[in-house]
């Protein structure tokens, strides 16, 4: 068949782009907003990209166009799409229909750590000998790619709680058939579908509840949000429910955290018994939790411990999740794709962990659709708490954002995070920043750059300065 992909440069949307053409389909598609890691991806796969969406795209011959969920009514491709009756799904159908049915599926959700927590399942599972499918939210670096076709019966995918498409608004991760469900932690997101949290609690109580009687559902009972809709859905749940954390509830524990070095080192009980002890290269500990929970899966498919070590010995993370994007002059510029307030605090955090005597500059960027929002205004005053100097950017595409809700004004941000006693900083864009910094930083400095999109290339735009003559302020 001959696939087309409106909005394929988006992460889920690129991946099954290569998916579908590693099944032999052709593929080609369209977008807007093209940068990497997505776009270097297809182009390595030799997928064609229309640039721009026109209703002349629809030209193209097609067995079936498949929109992303962030392609609207009005979009100018789609509205012929729909003038010309031609046959659309969403990407969560095919994915579904081409590649899940009939296999066993594990699906990663949560607020946060999807990505990384997806990640390390699909690797643990390859060390495992179980030589996965796979489908997740960014460039695994085991792999170098998103995404992965096997002839296996099994399948890992991280579950999106996002909508589906224009015509289908209920969370991707409900076409995704468990047979086990990881949900991470529940908090509010996405305030542009979500009137609040007790909408986002509905949505993963449906998860919960697809999971079948032989499977198993896997809760991280530290986000009370969590702990709160097992509770709500007691007695309606038919499956084996395991709990986990750091806290003294949860079924497995991790316990004995300790960091030497680059690594973490943890015990794991369950049921109050000593189970093992592993180490991981990933720092925090939300890291911790995130490889708990893929332990549990893990020996649920009959993976063994000497098996799960050796994965974490080799894991290599994800792209853009604290990803050390270059050191030049004693300067490390980090790249992560935190934007929730939380994520924010938890990356900072750890990154105050790894690099405990350094300078550590924070650079973030409003850009998802919830952080352009006034929404977390008060919790981002505390989310950077970590750094020593804070930069935000003005928010992007202000008019878009505006359609959504009150937008964030970042002076009053920037105003809160000052008060708590830090230096902090408000300017437009990227070159303002890149300016701004340039004289600023000095050896041993840490600098993380925080954004869901490109943000204007400021990471290489950063490196390039810190090795041109522009940097000679920069202090050895």
């Amino acid at each position: 068949m001959h696939y087309h992909i409106i909005g394929i440069c988006g992460t889920a949307m690129a991946s099954l782009a290569g998916m579908l053409q590693s099944r032999g389909h052709k593929v080609t598609g369209s977008d807007q907003n093209v940068y990497p890691p997505m776009s270097t991806q297809l182009e390595a796969l030799g997928i064609e990209i229309i640039q721009g969406y026109k209703a002349q795209n629809t030209d193209l011959a097609r067995d079936c166009t498949v929109v992303g969920n962030t392609i609207p009514r009005g979009n100018p491709e789609l509205e012929e799409v729909l003038n010309r009756k031609l046959v659309y799904r969403s990407q969560a159908e095919i994915v579904r229909e081409e590649f899940i049915r009939g296999r066993r599926s594990l699906v990663v959700a949560g607020t946060h750590g999807k990505t990384t927590t997806t990640s390390i399942a699909a690797w643990l599972a390859e060390v495992g000998g179980l030589n996965p499918t796979f489908l997740v939210g960014g460039v695994v670096q085991n792999f170098g790619q998103s995404f992965r076709v096997t002839d296996s019966e099994y399948f890992i995918i991280e579950g999106d709680e996002y909508d589906t498409a224009f015509f289908d608004k209920k969370p991707k991760f409900m076409s995704y058939l468990p047979e086990i469900a990881i949900v991470n932690n529940i908090e509010f997101d996405h305030a542009d579908i979500y009137k609040d949290l007790d909408a986002i609690k509905w949505q993963f109580s449906r998860l919960m509840n697809l999971v079948p009687g032989n499977g198993r559902l896997i809760c991280g009972t530290d986000s009370p949000v969590v702990s709160e809709v097992l509770g709500q859905m007691k007695g309606k749940l038919f499956t084996t429910i395991e709990t986990f954390g750091l806290g003294e509830n949860a079924k497995w524990q991790a316990r004995g955290i300790n960091f030497a070095g680059d690594r973490m080192r943890f015990d794991v009980y369950r049921s109050g018994e000593e189970w093992g002890s592993f180490e991981t290269n990933l720092v925090g500990e939300f890291n911790v939790r995130n490889c708990l929970a893929v332990i549990i899966a893990a020996d649920a498919w009959g993976i063994s411990k000497e098996k799960m070590q050796e994965a974490f010995d080799t894991f290599k993370s994800v792209k853009r999740r604290m990803e050390v994007r270059g050191v030049e002059r004693g300067v490390t510029v980090i790249d992560d794709f935190a934007h929730h307030p939380t994520a924010v605090d938890e990356t900072l955090k750890a990154l105050r962990q790894k690099y405990a005597g350094n300078r550590l500059i924070a650079v973030f960027e409003p850009r998802s659709r919830t952080s352009r929002l006034s929404v977390f205004e008060d919790r981002y005053k505390e989310a950077f708490s970590h750094a020593d100097l804070v930069i935000i950017a003005g928010v992007y595409n202000t008019v878009e954002a505006s359609t959504f809700g009150k937008v964030l004004n970042v002076d009053e941000l920037v105003a809160g995070i000052a008060a708590n006693g830090q230096s902090a900083h408000s300017l437009p864009d990227a070159d303002a920043i890149v300016a701004h910094l340039a004289p600023e930083m000095r050896d041993g400095d840490v600098v993380a750059v925080m954004s869901n999109g490109g943000f204007g290339g400021i990471h290489e735009k950063l490196l390039e300065v810190l090795a041109s003559d522009r940097s000679e302020a920069i202090q050895r």
